[in-house]
């Protein structure tokens, strides 16, 4: 098939809901509203890229949202959803795209399949639909006449169609304050089929439909949770690496990447939660090519294999247990430091730590050691 192109609309400012961050970049399930709707389609075999469309001055949020994903550089949208659709046709060269809304951050891999098989059987274009199950009618204060439900749908993304036909419609009917791209293609008189959607596409617009979706995402989700140590001896000077910050110490630690306990603790906890070994497997430190390596690459691939399973790192705790150096001054960045390696909310870290009362390799001034536990969902 035609590559295939994903553009996620994401450029609005949510008036609706309120508060200081838009929509699509508030968290559900610990992750921002964007990078659901974007691992979704990053996910999919049969999408062949993913692009981006933001408002202007959203740059750091879509970054923060997505970081560690490959999306390209971010287009820069319109004040209309009009103008954002056309400005990121514009910018991408797939022969097939497929717009969807941010604010649909659960899209199903069905649906995608769905979508582009319509496509394949010569339609210009084709959408996601519901029936509607609700009783409909017209009035404001007071109840007026009903309106005949049998041939009415509600129209989801994502919507699928040939780039080319696409901005052919949106030439020809440009003009249009449609709400979305498959009115334009239709009013051009182009074909638009129709296949079956899901709940999980329900736009996300008010704060009830958040709670909703964070209830839904629960219930599809188990809960694991995993372990991880690790010690290293102090040798040679200083400094040394601890949760992935430098730190002035007049002794270093040794190790065959850069020794930093607290992220290979980390690491440890978060393989162990999905059941994909240790750090040793995947790290070892007979190969070469870790010898002095920075150890965020190693919490960072952890990361990405439990996101590659669509799960969703909740929370991890480190607790470093040492006599020195002291850890106080340094928790803010340390904790700062490892969110921003796994993609997660600054509060979802907590670094902590504690001595052994002189007792031991580490009562001894001879090392650091650090424990650690991840907990993450999974789904079912």
């Amino acid at each position: 098939m035609d590559k295939v192109t994903a553009l996620i609309v994401a450029a609005g400012a949510s008036s609706r809901m309120g508060g200081d961050v838009p929509k699509q970049f508030r968290l559900i399930g610990g992750k921002a509203v964007l990078r659901h709707a974007v691992e979704a389609m990053v996910r999919h075999p049969r999408i062949d890229s993913v692009r981006v469309v933001i408002g202007a001055g959203q740059e750091a949020l879509a970054a923060d949202a997505l970081a560690g994903i490959d999306v390209a550089d971010f287009i820069t949208g319109g004040a209309e959803r009009a103008e954002s659709v056309a400005k990121g046709l514009a910018a991408i060269n797939g022969e097939i795209v497929l717009v969807h809304d941010a604010a649909r951050p659960f899209c199903p891999a069905a649906v995608i399949d769905r979508l582009l098989d319509a496509l394949a059987k010569g339609n210009h274009g084709a959408v996601p639909v519901l029936a509607v199950a609700d009783t409909l009618a017209k009035g404001d204060a007071m109840l007026g006449e009903q309106v005949d439900r049998k041939r009415l749908l509600r129209v989801q993304t994502p919507q699928a169609f040939f780039r080319e036909d696409l901005l052919y419609a949106l030439e020809e009917e440009g003009k249009r304050l449609a709400t979305d791209e498959s009115q334009v293609m239709v009013a051009a008189g182009l074909k638009v089929a129709t296949v079956e959607g899901d709940h999980m596409l329900d736009k996300l617009t008010t704060p009830a439909d958040f709670a909703e979706a964070e209830a839904r995402l629960g219930a599809a989700m188990i809960s694991r949770s995993g372990m991880g140590f690790d010690v290293h001896a102090f040798d040679g000077p200083g400094p040394l690496m601890m949760g992935g910050i430098e730190i002035a110490h007049d002794r270093g630690l040794a190790g065959h990447s850069d020794a930093d306990v607290v992220l290979h603790a980390i690491t440890d906890a978060l393989l162990g939660a999905v059941g994909q070994g240790d750090i040793g497997e995947h790290f070892p430190p007979s190969d070469p090519q870790w010898k002095g390596a920075s150890s965020d690459r190693f919490l960072a691939h952890a990361a990405a294999l439990i996101r590659a399973e669509g799960g969703i790192i909740d929370h991890v705790d480190c607790t470093v247990i040492c006599e020195a150096p002291k850890v106080g001054p340094h928790r803010a960045a340390m904790r700062a430091r490892v969110a921003e390696i796994l993609a997660i909310d600054e509060r979802s870290v907590s670094i902590k730590a504690t001595t052994t009362e002189k007792l031991g390799f580490t009562g001894r001034g001879e090392g650091i050691s650090a424990q650690a536990i991840a907990s993450v969902r999974l789904p079912r």
